[in-house]
């Protein structure tokens, strides 16, 4: 069935079998086992009203599911010598997404904001592969241009020709929260990257600056900041969708309701198996269960954060600084959904990586994975170079899995 792929090796094709990081794996299996559960469970009540089926969302979310697990072992075929030659293309491709969702007629507006690209059943979130192709493209500016990033202003200035147009057209649809999380790790990339304390800490104050006017002006971003502080000050207005997240928190107590029992989730948390389906997940499953998902979140970042620093070590620089970005999106985006959830951060739009409802995100989320267990296999083989010959006995030498 693979014969088409044996001269070209993976972590799926090789004389060993199937070669994973299997830590990694089932760190990201059982997050995408919990997603399915949980968003079963808080989907039901809002399915059954708008399709006559309860399950119906849990019906998508596996087709989604199945995208996501093909798409990880598409990735896993593919060197990561490919990605770093097509890191300009994929730049590309990510401003042509990022203008095409703001064409009339092609994106698609939902709650006033047009993220989204439809199709007749599924829809294309291009923020979503934007932060990925710009993690990218510049793990290979990093790695084309390091003595001038460690050493000069002008290496260090060069990438933001690139990121703030692409933040730019994010802010114009708008989606601030994944505009945070682009920057952040682009910032985290670029000082892993060599780049100095003193600019480092430059660019961070200019990003305070950065956040505190955008904030000054559009006036339902101020709203949002105010109404998070004291949700319940206005609590049937704006601080409703945090202060009914609040109330679920506070249900749950330290072993929860019970599986499918949550309450807020029949209407009164709007979002419930989306932005905020944590929240519903500490209703159901308590402290306990909350703090053992944020356990498994930490556990498949950190293993992310290896698997670079074994790039790293290896001289794999390109695909270190990718892992590195990879990890610090997922990072950004489970700090970012779980503060909003806790009332810690002013409410925003970005899904929770590997458990929220939502096609692209989530086939997303997959293929990441795949990268970084490609990531993982050449760093530990050092098999993953296309100038290196294949044999037979490549693949029949041992290597070593306790790490």
């Amino acid at each position: 069935m693979f014969g088409i792929l044996k001269p070209y090796p993976s972590p799926l094709i090789s004389g060993r079998g199937i070669d994973l990081d299997f830590p990694m794996l089932a760190g990201c299996l059982a997050l995408l086992g919990l997603g399915l559960v949980m968003i079963t469970s808080a989907s039901s009540e809002v399915a059954a009203v708008q399709s006559g089926n309860p399950l119906y969302h849990m019906f998508r979310h596996l087709v989604y599911v199945f995208l996501g697990l093909v798409a990880c072992g598409a990735t896993m075929l593919v060197p990561i010598a490919t990605w770093q030659r097509m890191g300009f293309l994929m730049l590309l491709g990510a401003f042509g997404l990022l203008v095409l969702v703001l064409v009339p007629g092609i994106g698609r507006e939902v709650n006033g904001s047009m993220r989204w690209i439809g199709f007749s059943f599924f829809n294309v979130q291009p923020s979503e592969i934007a932060k990925v192709f710009v993690v990218i493209y510049l793990a290979g500016y990093l790695v084309r241009r390091q003595t001038e990033v460690r050493e000069t202003w002008m290496g260090f200035f060069k990438p933001f020709i690139v990121l703030l147009p692409m933040a730019a057209l994010l802010l114009m649809e708008p989606d601030f929260g994944a505009t945070v999380v682009m920057m952040g790790a682009a910032a985290a990339m670029l000082f892993l990257g060599g780049v100095g304390l003193f600019r480092f800490s430059l660019m961070v104050v200019l990003a305070v600056v950065a956040v505190f006017v955008l904030v000054q002006a559009q006036p339902y971003r101020m709203a949002r900041l105010i109404t998070f502080t004291d949700p319940w000050s206005d609590q049937f207005g704006s601080g409703y969708q945090l202060t009914q997240a609040l109330i679920a928190f506070g249900r749950g107590e330290w072993l929860g309701v019970g599986l499918g029992n949550s309450v807020q989730k029949q209407f009164y948390l709007p979002e419930a198996h989306t932005d905020f389906v944590f929240s519903v997940l500490a209703e159901e499953l308590g402290v306990v269960g909350s703090l053992l998902t944020i356990a498994l979140f930490v556990f498949v970042t950190v293993r992310a954060l290896y698997i670079g620093l074994w790039a790293e070590k290896a001289k794999q620089f390109f695909a270190a600084y990718v892992a590195f970005g990879l990890a610090f999106l997922w990072i950004g985006q489970f700090l970012i959904n779980i503060g909003v959830n806790v009332g810690l951060l002013p409410t925003k739009g970005l899904t929770l990586p590997f458990l929220s409802y939502g096609g692209s995100s989530l086939v997303i989320c997959c293929a990441c994975v795949g990268l970084l267990l490609r990531i993982e296999w050449e760093s530990r083989t050092h098999l993953g170079s296309e100038e290196h010959e294949f044999s037979e006995s490549d693949f029949a030498e041992e290597t070593n899995h306790g790490r």
